[in-house]
């Protein structure tokens, strides 16, 4: 394993990726064949929406070793379970070591949960988030070149906290997107760059 160009890492299997995914087994296989592949099912955002909400102020690799426990302790993130979540169940979330133990996240994802229902009489949750795409996508060639927020985040967090969501601000939705696929800011000399096939590699 070498280092490529400034924040970059060109693997022993010959492909480059930035130095955060390069390392970590975990991270890797999760830049690999997920991060910034569509996301474009009701279950599969409200994980993700979750999942960023409780990200905020930790790293990434730990919200994603605890994704198995999350999943257990969430019901696979099924929206209409969660949404009729109790206080008990709070209480029960804030005994569970395998998950983040933060109270007003907990709540935050009961909130959204049931905000994502209400979102059903007006098109759903996906295409919701899917309609604050760019018509353009950042070509960033060093990790110092990707933007943390963007106008689409922006107006993406305002219109997702109108709806009454919450835990949902621009940076944590900038991140999101980025997830999701709506934009690709995979480094321009990465192999995963234009793999989702939402934008042309570039």
């Amino acid at each position: 394993m070498t280092m490529f160009e400034p924040g970059t890492v060109l693997g022993e299997d010959g492909l480059v990726r930035p130095a955060w995914a390069a390392t970590d087994p975990l991270m890797r296989a999760y830049y690999d064949t997920e991060w910034g592949m569509p996301v474009r099912d009701e279950q599969g955002m409200f994980e993700r929406v979750s999942l960023e909400a409780f990200q905020a102020g930790l790293s990434w690799v730990t919200i994603l070793r605890k994704r198995p426990a999350f999943r257990q302790a969430f019901d696979g993130f099924d929206p209409v379970t969660v949404a009729r979540f109790t206080d008990d169940d709070t209480d029960k979330l804030m005994a569970n070591p395998g998950i983040v133990r933060n109270r007003l996240k907990i709540r935050a994802a009961v909130t959204n949960a049931q905000a994502t229902l209400q979102l059903r009489a007006e098109g759903g949750l996906v295409d919701f988030v899917w309609s604050f795409q760019p018509q353009s996508t950042p070509s960033p060639r060093h990790p110092g070149e990707i933007p943390t927020s963007s106008p689409e985040s922006v107006a993406l967090a305002e219109g997702l906290r109108k709806k009454g969501f919450a835990f949902v601000g621009p940076t944590t939705m900038f991140a999101l997107m980025e997830a999701v696929g709506i934009i690709d800011t995979h480094l321009v000399q990465s192999h995963r760059r234009g793999s989702s096939g939402v934008w042309v590699a570039g």
